[in-house]
């Protein structure tokens, strides 16, 4: 039977085709949940959970034993060299340029990001415009990594010194009689301005979490401390951080992971150059311009295990607060 005309159907079609078929799928999902069978709940959760499986095995599982098979090989991936490309990865200079730059992005980013936010929440807690001072650090939450760059290399912009600035950075630093520079040029401060921009990312989301945290304190406490005389720092690191810790650990966890990951920033701003590279950057660099393959996917592994411990340690604390609830 000849079925060319299928290739001849417009997209709309199929689109409608796939419809109907996930709601068949669905459809036949809940039928066979009805029929009376021995361990239902266990069928049942297989069923529901069966679609999460299946892209969860072909989305992650599968590209993550592939890359880790492809880091054996070398760029063409024919050639097996073992642990070769990981040794590689503490051999080169530039190479232990670029992990001493996720270091400090670790190191640096989620500290600051998570300690900025906190302190503006405890400020703005039941003040008067607390929903506008909000919504202000919130605002760049709303705005792409890539966005975010992008505005920030407009701050950081350079023009000679007979010219006018039009970078914020550069015109500040002429209002006070210095003369302008290609900061993003300059190492290791480079590394650190561009940190400057997941900070300003990433303080909002913080300080969202860590407020809603904070109005989470029972107001009796509070009241019962002012009473016996206890100062703002006092109710801060007597009741406020310890009762939001939980919380700010959750947060902190959350943003290193983000770091780790960070890649949008580093290429829109530096495209890596100038010393700025991190091993996201470095990994995209060597597998998809380089044609390095196998050098590539061991820098994906190397990330991939530098985040394993700080999603073992989310799971952890999650599985404690529900066997306290």
């Amino acid at each position: 039977m000849d079925y060319s005309f299928l290739n001849e159907l417009p997209k709309i079609v199929w689109m409608l085709i796939g419809i109907a078929a996930f709601l068949a799928v669905i459809g036949l999902m809940l039928t066979v949940m009805d029929l009376p069978r021995t361990r239902r709940d266990r069928w049942q959760a297989f069923l529901f959970l069966a679609p999460a499986l299946v892209l969860l095995l072909g989305g992650l599982v599968y590209p993550m034993l592939r890359t880790t098979t492809l880091s054996l090989y070398d760029r063409s991936g024919t050639e097996f060299v073992g642990l070769a490309n990981y040794l590689w990865m503490f051999q080169r200079p530039e190479i232990l340029l670029v992990l001493r730059n996720t270091l400090l992005w670790v190191l640096f980013a989620p500290v600051l990001a998570t300690a900025v936010g906190l302190l503006y929440a405890v400020l703005i807690d039941r003040s008067r415009f607390e929903s506008v001072a909000k919504s202000l650090v919130f605002m760049p939450m709303a705005i792409s990594l890539v966005g975010a760059s992008i505005i920030w290399r407009f701050v950081f912009a350079y023009r000679p010194a007979d010219q006018e600035q039009y970078g914020l950075f550069n015109q500040v630093v002429v209002w006070l009689g210095g003369e302008p520079r290609l900061w993003l040029l300059e190492q290791p401060l480079n590394t650190f301005l561009l940190i400057l921009v997941l900070i300003w990312v990433q303080a909002g989301f913080a300080m969202v979490v860590l407020s809603a945290a904070i109005k989470a304190i029972p107001a009796e406490i509070t009241e019962a401390a002012r009473i016996d005389g206890a100062g703002a720092w006092h109710l801060f690191t007597r009741i406020t951080l310890p009762a939001v810790w939980p919380t700010l650990l959750v947060v902190l966890i959350t943003i290193t992971v983000q770091t780790l990951k960070v890649f949008d920033i580093v290429r829109t701003m530096t495209g890596g150059n100038y010393g700025t590279s991190v091993i996201a950057n470095e990994m995209y660099s060597q597998a998809f311009q380089q044609g390095q393959v196998g050098q590539g996917s061991a820098l994906a592994v190397f990330l991939f295990v530098l985040v394993i411990p700080l999603v073992i340690v989310q799971i952890r604390r999650n599985r404690k607060s529900r066997e306290l609830v």
